[in-house]
Order: C-alpha cells, then structure tokens, then sequence
C-alpha cells in the first residue's frame, strides 16, 4: 500500500510541473492567435500600459478553457512518454500494476479541472468576455481616423457617414472623399466631394478636425419630406474648407448596455432564462405575423382564438383572458357547425368582373393590386429577416449553453487521449508528442468548428453540432486506452499492411531456396505417391464446384456456410499442399524448388473469391504434374 502511495505521489509530481509548462505555452499560443485578429485596434491608437495590461488579462481569462484542453493533452503526452522512455512504465508494470491504476491519481486531478473549467466558464469568463468586449469597443472610437477603411463607408462618427476611395497611411492623407453629414436630419442633408482631405483629432483630444480640398458641398435648404417635385438646395464649390466636429477621442470606456445582450456575457442561468423567453417571444411574435398577413391578404377582420396559442403561452397568461379565449372557441365551432349545413355559392368569376368595368378603372384596380402585393411582399421579407434574426440569437445562446459543457469535458477527454498514446510511443520531450499533441487538437478543432458553424447555420440540431466533436474524438480515448492496458502493438504498421492484404485479398507469394544445411533428405517415392493423390483430389473438388455464373456462385457460398464436408476437404487439399512444400523444400534439386514457388497461397476460410479457388486448384494440378513428372524422370529414374 506504501508503495502505491508513493507511486501516486511519483506520478502526481511527474505530471504537475509539465502541466503548468505546457498550459502557459497553451495560452501563449492562443492569446496570439486571438491578437493577430484585433492588432490593428491596438496598434498606434496612444494607449496607456494600464489599458494595455488590462485587455491582455481579459483575454487571457477568456481563452482559458480553450488552452486548458490543448496543455492537459501535452502534459499527458510527454509525462507518459518520459516514464516509458525512461523504462519505469515497463517496471511500473511488471510490478503487477496495470496501466489504469497508474492512470488513477490523474484521472481524479483532470476530473477536478474538468469541473473548474466548468465553474470558470459558467462565472469568471462572462464578466471576462463583458469586460474585453467593452474594452475593444472603447478602442474602435480611439483616434478614428485610422479605422477609416478604403472603398467603404464609414460611420464611426455619430451623424456623418464618410466614404474614402483611397488612404495614405503614412501621410494620413484621404482621396476622393465623399461625406454625407445627417447631423441636422435626414431633411437637411450636408453632401461634400472633395479630391483630397485629412482627419486629426485637437489637442484636447474633445474634438476631430477635417480638412477638405478642392471639393464641392451641397445642401438642402427646405426641411420636411423628401418626396417634393421642386426642392431648394445650395450648392458652395471651394478650394479648401476646415469643419470641427465633437467628438472625445480619449480613451473612455463603453457603456455596460452596448454589451451585455451578447450570448457570451451570461452564465448558465441567464441563458437558460434568455433562451425560455425567446422562444416565448418569438413563437407569438410569429403567430402575431400570420394573423397580420392573413388580414392583409384576405382583407377581412380576425380575433383572437383559443387555438392560436400554446400551452406555454396559456399557462403565463391571465385566468380571465383563458376563459375569454374559451368561450370565442366554443362560439366559433357553434357558428362553424351553422355555416356547414348551408350551401355554398358559386365562386366569382374574375373575369367576367373585369370585363364590365372600362379600361381606365381595370387600369386602377391592376397598379392598386400590383402595388398591395409589393407592399405585402416587402412586409414579408422585413418580418422573415427579423423572425431569421431571432432563431439565429436564440441559436447563438444555446451554442454558448452547450459549448461550456463541452468544453470542460474535452479536459478528461483529452487526457484519456494523451496519457494512454504517452504510453505507447514511448517518447518524450518536446519533440515527436508535440507534433501528436498538435495534430490530435488541430482534428478536433477543425471538428467543433464545423459543427458550431453548422448549428449556427440552423442546418442540424445545436446541441448535436456542439457535441460533433466529442462524438468524433471520444471513441479514440477509449481506443487507445483499451490498447495501452492490453499492451498491444497500435503502432505496428506491419500488422496494418497485412490486415489490408487480407482485406484486399492480396496474397503473399512462396519464396522457397535452397538450404545450405539439409538433414533429412525427402523421401521422393512417397512424395510421389503423395503428389498423385493431391492431383486426384484436386481434380475431384474442382469437378464439384458450380460453374462461373450468378446462380453458380450463390450455390457455392450455400455450400460454404451449410456443408462441413466442403470446408473438411478444402482444408484437407491445402494440408496435404503444405506438406508436400515443407518436405520437397529439403530438396537439393533448384527445379523442385522452382515448381514449389508456383504453388499458390491457399485462404480456405474466405468465401470472396471465388473464381480464385478455381484458378488456385488448377495451379495446384499444374505444379503437382509436374514436379511429379520431374522427380519420376530425373530424381527416380536415376537411382
């Protein structure tokens, strides 16, 4: 018992100082990864240190659950392949201590981490994520005039939507300039041009200077609609022209609000409250907008009815409205049943209705439907684009729901990964486990990347795009679990190719040479008679198989699964050909073992190929023949 404590202890300490190694690595790698896509909101916008210091921490507790996974996968790799590179794993195990029990101690630490992964997600990464989400909006409005893109309008500054074709970043120069100013409202809209321009901020850092060059300014003097055959405007040309627009481009944190609705700021409760109400919502919301298209459409009015709601809608709803709801329910299948007994009438005949109206008013009647049916067209679309909006927030909150499951379970998945595949390389450092370790995370991120991109897509199920990845990879834990405790060759490439040959029906072929060493000359008159007897039965079993036909085939393979006595004398052709190998490979004679090389290597227990047992018992007649011609001729006839 001591000595397994002190194994623990051992094991423990192996695996702890590697773990702290490669989870700083993990994070480094990530943490440039996530940097290299934000490194133009950082660079050259006049941040303090203490700002600087700040985004990196939040970054660094946010990508957390992401390195955890990737350095539990390293340090299990290289700890288990130190201890079988070293040979205490082979001595570990002669001890009579299998390869699970080692496993023990960390399997219990992982299973600790897996739940602190899950606790970190669920409350330290939300306010992390709420945190560096405002601090990377804060940054956007820093110094704006290096996040003025080229051939795209940019509306950073509140009121003005700015459009540059073309950028100097050294000189900070702008080319061909276009500025819509709505500050005064749509009604009085400011229109420049301008060949050239230059955006700097004041010293104060409380304002922005624009300077135009050779340019043109146009502006709508008559406010109100803008749907007036004859409005006023003023047009200025100008050679150069300076505007000061208030703007703070210090450095000032974002609102919370701006923030806080993002699925990624909320923890396990907040979802699973967020995702109750919008399902909620969205469901009426929809109901709401077919009995609004249904109105428009028919024209005709529709109350409110029983069956328009569900039983979660009901159930929050107030008791007098329900039974409102019930007694509508009950008039209106009392007036549906009325109505049933009556006689319907004709349908109107549209035509003949056009026809007895005057072009002028068939004219009318045809822009007013054209127009009703724009209308609803476009009112269908905004309506589809919202409702699509909704499923894809709702959708967003459940990829964040089930993803911090996942997560924390790819800790302990990615364990029973590394120690056991530790154990059968046999390699330490970091050298061969790394580039494992890399190719094994790469998989799996390529995987749950798919997977999230297709839920979010609304393709397949979200829980089951979430859990793609951990379907895909958990299989391969237990494998080389299973393998490493069973201490089988997983590696062994040779075991792979024949498994394939034998797959493929790839034979191997006889290489039979002469031996140097001969003990025990073969005894060539009971070869010959032995010869003459595999020739007779070869013969006897080739004549009882089906012909090479469809119906032939289908009666061979009944023959193979129902009659022992095929299988006994098959098997019993290819005994009697190996006995005849192994005794006439002693032979002195290089023609003998010429003609044994040509017999075939023979799978009684495969029922595949078929026309291969016919060709394989002819090679067999063939060969026999003559190596029994030739011992007769040259071997006997000269004793």
């Amino acid at each position: 018992m001591k000595l397994i404590k002190r194994l623990d202890i051992f094991i423990l300490n192996n695996y702890f100082t590697l773990f702290v190694g490669t989870f700083c690595i993990s994070l480094f790698v990530v943490m440039m990864q996530f940097l290299w896509k934000y490194i133009d909101d950082l660079v050259g916008k006049g941040l303090t240190w203490d700002v600087y210091a700040k985004f990196f921490f939040y970054a660094a507790e946010s990508l957390v659950p992401m390195a955890l996974p990737l350095a539990i996968l390293l340090a299990s790799l290289i700890s288990f392949g130190n201890i079988g590179e070293r040979l205490e794993l082979l001595a570990i195990k002669a001890a009579g201590i299998s390869l699970l029990r080692t496993m023990c101690p960390l399997i219990v630490l992982n299973a600790l981490l897996a739940l602190g992964s899950f606790h970190f997600q669920n409350k330290i990464v939300p306010e992390a994520q709420q945190s560096l989400k405002q601090m990377l909006q804060s940054m956007k409005m820093k110094s704006p005039e290096l996040d003025i893109p080229e051939g795209a309008f940019y509306d950073g500054i509140q009121g003005i939507n700015l459009y540059v074709k073309q950028k100097n970043k050294e000189t900070g120069m702008l080319y061909d300039i276009v500025i819509y100013n709505l500050q005064e409202g749509v009604s009085r809209a400011h229109i420049i041009l301008a060949d050239s321009g230059k955006l700097e901020t004041t010293s104060d850092k409380m304002h922005l200077l624009l300077h135009l060059y050779e340019g043109e300014q146009f502006e709508n003097l008559q406010g109100g609609t803008l749907k007036a055959n004859n409005v006023p405007y003023r047009r200025e040309t100008f050679v150069e022209k300076h505007f000061i627009i208030d703007f703070d481009t210090n450095f000032n944190l974002a609102d919370e609000e701006s923030v806080a609705g993002s699925a990624m700021t909320k923890d396990l409760h907040q979802l699973t409250h967020d995702i109750d109400s919008m399902e909620v919502v969205y469901d009426s919301l929809s109901r709401a907008y077919r009995d609004a298209m249904w109105r428009n459409s028919l024209n005709v009015p529709h109350e409110a009815r029983l069956s328009d709601y569900d039983s979660l809608t009901l159930s929050r709803m107030d008791t007098n409205v329900v039974k409102d709801l019930q007694k509508k329910e009950l008039a209106y299948q009392a007036q549906k049943a009325k109505t049933a007994t009556k006689v319907p009438h004709s349908p109107l005949n549209i035509d003949s209705l056009l026809k007895a109206v005057n072009p002028q008013q068939k004219q009318r009647i045809m822009m007013n439907a054209v127009q009703k049916a724009t209308f609803q067209e476009m009112d269908a679309n905004d309506k589809a684009y919202y409702m699509d909006w909704g499923d894809k927030n709702i959708r967003r909150h459940k990829i964040e729901f089930w993803r911090k499951f996942t997560m924390a379970l790819a800790c302990l998945m990615f364990f029973f990964i590394g120690a056991p595949l530790g154990a059968i390389i046999r390699k330490g450092g970091l050298g061969f486990p790394v580039v494992v370790a890399v190719i094994i995370f790469i998989t799996y991120y390529i995987i749950d990347t798919f997977g999230m991109k297709v839920c979010r897509e609304g393709s397949i199920p979200v829980w089951f795009g979430m859990w793609l990845s951990t379907f895909v990879m958990a299989p391969l834990g237990v494998f080389f679990t299973i393998k490493s405790n069973n201490d089988s060759a997983v590696f062994n490439m040779d075991a792979y190719v024949n498994l394939w040959k034998k797959l493929l029906g790839i034979r191997p072929k006889r290489n039979i040479v002469r031996k140097e060493v001969i003990i025990h000359d073969p005894d060539y008159a009971d070869m010959h008679e032995t010869l003459e007897q595999l020739i007779s039965t070869s013969r006897e079993y080739l004549r009882s198989l089906p012909r090479s036909t469809f119906f032939g085939y289908m009666r061979y393979i009944v023959r193979f699964w129902f009659s022992k006595r095929e299988d006994m004398q098959a098997e019993g052709i290819n005994l009697m050909m190996e006995y005849v190998v192994e005794v006439l490979s002693n032979s002195k004679d290089r023609q003998v073992l010429r003609l044994l090389n040509g017999y075939p290597v023979v799978d009684t227990r495969s029922f595949r190929f078929y026309r291969r047992r016919r060709k394989d018992l002819r090679a067999i007649i063939k060969y026999s023949e003559q190596i029994k011609e030739h011992i007769t001729s040259n071997i006997l006839g000269k004793v």
